[in-house]
């Protein structure tokens, strides 16, 4: 880990506040670098996919004597010292040729790697490609072709897609120019078969890696004729030994933070004149015991002695009945009261 330092002027302070987190993070940038021992062809594949992320990369041309799977700390201190999360580390030894390691961090620390085998039978640059080039920084439509990346469980192929998602993003944009819309990756993979060996990459589906230009031309009609021109790189890979992310990182690396957006709340609408509209469960109501307003003469033991009376057969030669009017402050209405 790096060293503590409080800026000490208003430079370094920014400085710092550029590399602290924050609500809405900056593009990811990657690093290119090299081992020890890499081929020339992995060599050219690294200069064509770093000129396809110029803007937002950093590339290292001395040797490194770096072994990532055993030892990524060296990856780790290059990736705190440059601000870059993304790292893509090219290397060749007689059991693993050209091969290209792509690698995460997270917090500068590191979170996933995977290994790519580059085939340098079908390898082919851009400079082969006798085509128009894409300006720099142009944002690439992307396809990803094959059953092997629709697996629910985390392996090898679901995490080539996502880092290669992330590879090729760029600047987060919440608008479309459709004229921006140049050229696409398209990543496909060969359907796995039974008999293939986990531990032998040999024997694992190829990832094909194509750039194609995107043409429209007049049809004659309200949509043009679209027309794909390939670019370059073509890449075809196998994929190699993988280290998954830790789940308690991973968890950490994909919450989202809170912001101070009102949040929709349930059963509240507005109407089409704007008053606000809400609407309440409530369970089964009681009547029996609802409150109402009292009343002398709504009391239950009236209505008691009221039935007891019509149900009696009393004859009426000994009832009297007298009205009493109570006369005070306030007016009252007349009473009935009954004597036997």
């Amino acid at each position: 880990m790096l060293r503590q330092v409080k800026p000490r002027t208003a430079r370094s302070k920014r400085a710092l506040e550029k590399r602290a987190p924050k609500l809405n993070e900056n593009p990811k940038t990657a690093l290119f670098l090299r081992g020890t021992q890499c081929s020339q062809v992995t060599q050219d594949a690294m200069q064509d996919l770093y000129s396809l992320r110029q803007t937002h990369a950093k590339r290292f041309h001395k040797k490194n004597p770096v072994h990532p799977f055993e030892d990524a700390s060296s990856l780790t201190f290059f990736s705190e010292k440059n601000d870059t999360s993304l790292i893509l580390f090219g290397s060749s030894s007689k059991k693993r040729p050209h091969t290209i390691t792509f690698a995460r961090t997270f917090d500068y620390k590191m979170l996933d790697m995977l290994e790519f085998y580059l085939d340098p039978e079908t390898f082919r640059s851009i400079a082969q490609f006798k085509t128009k080039k894409v300006p720099v920084g142009t944002k690439p439509l992307m396809v990803f072709a094959g059953t092997a990346f629709e697996s629910p469980v985390a392996n090898a192929f679901t995490t080539a897609k996502s880092m290669l998602i992330d590879f090729f993003r760029g600047d987060p944009s919440d608008k479309i120019d459709v004229e921006g819309l140049q050229y696409c990756i398209v990543v496909s993979a060969d359907e796995p078969t039974s008999s293939a060996d986990p531990s032998d990459p040999s024997t694992k589906p190829t990832l094909h890696l194509r750039a194609y230009l995107i043409r429209t031309k007049r049809s004659g009609q309200k949509l043009p004729r679209v027309e794909v021109e390939e670019h370059g790189p073509r890449m075809d890979f196998r994929l190699g030994r993988i280290q998954l992310p830790d789940a308690d990182m991973l968890k950490e690396a994909m919450r989202k933070p809170k912001t101070n957006e009102e949040r929709t709340k349930k059963n509240i609408n507005m109407d089409s004149i704007g008053d606000k509209i809400g609407r309440i469960h409530m369970g089964k109501l009681d009547l029996s015991e609802l409150q109402t307003r009292k009343m002398k003469g709504l009391k239950r033991s009236r209505d008691v002695v009221d039935e007891d009376f019509d149900d009696a057969d009393v004859p009426l030669e000994g009832v009297k009945v007298v009205s009493d009017r109570i006369v005070g402050p306030r007016k009252k209405r007349a009473r009935d009261a009954v004597e036997f």
